[in-house]
């Protein structure tokens, strides 16, 4: 039986982003899946996303949150659209409060929802969490971007 594809091999199966790109070899690889009103993820660290040793570098986490918060709002507008594919959004804003340590030796979830959205744009929070306890928090804001921005039809 095959493994169901996330959100970025049934969209952007191109996109080269290295935080959720599919084509991107030597980048994090999200996998990120709809879950109701939410999306969803479970991703495993290597060594070399450390800061020290068992601990979860913090540009990681932000990367992390950031793609996969990009996600959540760009198949909630396409939802919103009713299209059949999400538009290229990128990130307006978004901020990361580290809450405790992030440890390496297990895999890592991913949770957001968009808690508010308006024509172009969505306003998502998510968490990371690892052993049972959320390690960090994030808020941000993402747009879809029109014809003539560079991230247009990126996939």
């Amino acid at each position: 039986m095959s493994e169901p594809k996330s959100l970025q091999e049934t969209y952007a199966p191109h996109n080269a982003c290295f935080g959720c790109g599919p084509a991107n070899e030597k980048g994090l690889r999200i996998r990120s899946f709809e879950q109701g009103d939410e999306v969803v993820a479970t991703w495993t660290p290597q060594p070399h996303h450390e800061a020290f040793p068992g601990v979860l570098n913090g540009g990681i986490i932000g990367a992390l949150l950031d793609c996969h918060l990009n996600w959540a709002a760009c198949v909630h507008l396409m939802h919103q659209a009713k299209a059949s594919s999400p538009p290229c959004t990128v990130t307006a804003d978004y901020a990361v409060q580290l809450k405790r340590p992030c440890p390496t030796d297990g895999p890592i979830s991913l949770r957001a929802k968009v808690v508010e959205s308006s024509g172009d744009r969505a306003v998502v929070e998510g968490t990371l969490e690892a052993a049972g306890k959320v390690r960090a928090t994030c808020r941000g804001t993402f747009i879809a971007v029109k014809e003539g921005h560079p991230a247009y039809h990126r996939w």
